[in-house]
C-alpha cells in the first residue's frame, strides 16, 4: 500500500523527538510524544507543539503523555531520549511493541542498537541517522534549523522492505527519508560528525558554525575525526576523512544546521549527564582493542568529563 500511514511513537520528547514528532503528525501521521516532563507534556497537549525556524513559526496538534501504560502498540517506535537512559525507557514501552512493530534509534553514538536489541530482540530494531538538528526553546517549543536527510535501515546489511516501507511513510508525511543499505556505516559517519563537532561545541560553548570559525577549534576537530576513521576502519567500516569533512561543512554551512550547540553542549549547559562515552569514549574504547593511539579524543573526553564533575556526583 503506498498510501500506508504507520502509527508511530516517540520515546523522548526533547529537541530531536520533538522535531521528528512534530513533522510527521504535521504531515498527517497518528504520533505520541513520549516523555517525563510534565509541564513540557502538559504545554504541548493544551498549545499544540510550537515549532519555530525553518518552515516558519507554528502550532502543530500532537499528543503527548508522561505514562504510556495504557497506550496501545504502534507501528514504529522511535527511539530519541539520551543514551544513558535507553534501556529503561525502552522496558516502560515495551509493551507498544507487536512481533512486526519495528524500534529506530535515532540517537547519537554507538551501541544505542544493541542495547534497544537486548530489550526488545534484535529482529525488531532498525538503525537510524539524521543530519537534522534542533533545540528546545522552552516547555512546548522546538526551534528546527533546517531540512537535510534522514536515513535507517537493517543492522545486518541490505535493503528490506520494511525498511523501505517505512522510509517512503516517513518521506510522504514530511521528513526527508531513505532507506540505505548499509546503515552502520551511516551510524559511523555522524559519529564521526560528533566526535568533531560534540565535544568542541561544549568545551567551548559555542555553536557548530563558531567553533568552525575558530582556526585551532577546527584543526582540533578534524585531528579527533581522522583518529576516528582509522579507529573506523580497523573496524572494518569502509569511511574517509574527506568524506567527513563534507558531511561536517554541510551541517556548518549556510544551508545546514550549524547555528545551534551541540546536544552534548546543552546537556552541559542544563548540568545533564552527556553522552560522551557513547561518542568520542567510544572510539577511544575501540582504540584499545586495535591498539591505535587516540590522544586527541582522550583529551576531549577527560575535558567534558571536566566540565560533567562541576555538577555529577
Amino acid at each position: 500500500m503506498t498510501d500506508w500511514k504507520p502509527e508511530v511513537a516517540v520515546v523522548g520528547a526533547g529537541a530531536m523527538g520533538c522535531l521528528f514528532g512534530g513533522l510527521l503528525a504535521e504531515g498527517g501521521l497518528d504520533v505520541t510524544l513520549i516523555d517525563v516532563w510534565q509541564e513540557h507534556v502538559d504545554r504541548i497537549n493544551r498549545d499544540g507543539l510550537r515549532m519555530l525556524g525553518y518552515g516558519g513559526d507554528r502550532s502543530i496538534p500532537v499528543r503527548a503523555t508522561t505514562d504510556p501504560s495504557g497506550m496501545e502498540p504502534v507501528d514504529v517506535l522511535f527511539v530519541q531520549c539520551k543514551a544513558p537512559y535507553t534501556q529503561d525507557a525502552v522496558r516502560r514501552v515495551l509493551h507498544l511493541l507487536r512481533d512486526d512493530s519495528v524500534a529506530i534509534s535515532f540517537q547519537n553514538g554507538l551501541g544505542n542498537e544493541e542495547n534497544i536489541g537486548e530489550v526488545t530482540g534484535m529482529e525488531r530494531v532498525l538503525g537510524g541517522v539524521t543530519a537534522q538538528g534542533a533545540a528546545v526553546e522552552g516547555p512546548g517549543a522546538v526551534r528546527n534549523f533546517g531540512n537535510l536527510p534522514t536515513h535507517i535501515g537493517e543492522m545486518g546489511g541490505g535493503v528490506s522492505e520494511r525498511a523501505e516501507r517505512i522510509a517512503a511513510a516517513l518521506d510522504r508525511a514530511g521528513l526527508q527519508s531513505s532507506a540505505v543499505a548499509d546503515v552502520r556505516q551511516a551510524i559511523w559517519k555522524k559519529l564521526l560528525a560528533n566526535i568533531a563537532i560534540s565535544p568542541t561545541s561544549a568545551i567551548a560553548n559555542m555553536t557548530i558554525k563558531q567553533v568552525f570559525a575558530v582556526p585551532e577549534l577546527r584543526e582540533t576537530a578534524f585531528e579527533a575525526l581522522d583518529e576516528a576513521v582509522e579507529v573506523a576502519r580497523a573496524e572494518g567500516i569502509d569511511l574517509n576523512a574527506a568524506e567527513t569533512r563534507e558531511v561536517i561543512d554541510q551541517i556548518a554551512g549556510p544551508e545546514g544546521t550549524g547555528d545551534n550547540k551541540s546536544s552534548l553542549c546543552v546537556d552541559i549547559l542544563n548540568r545533564r549527564p552527556c553522552e560522551i562515552d557513547v561518542i568520542n569514549g567510544a572510539v577511544v574504547r575501540l582504540s584499545r582493542k586495535h591498539d591505535i593511539p587516540t590522544p586527541v579524543n582522550k583529551t576531549l573526553v577527560a575535558a567534558v568529563k571536566a566540565l560533567e564533575s562541576r555538577y555529577l556526583n
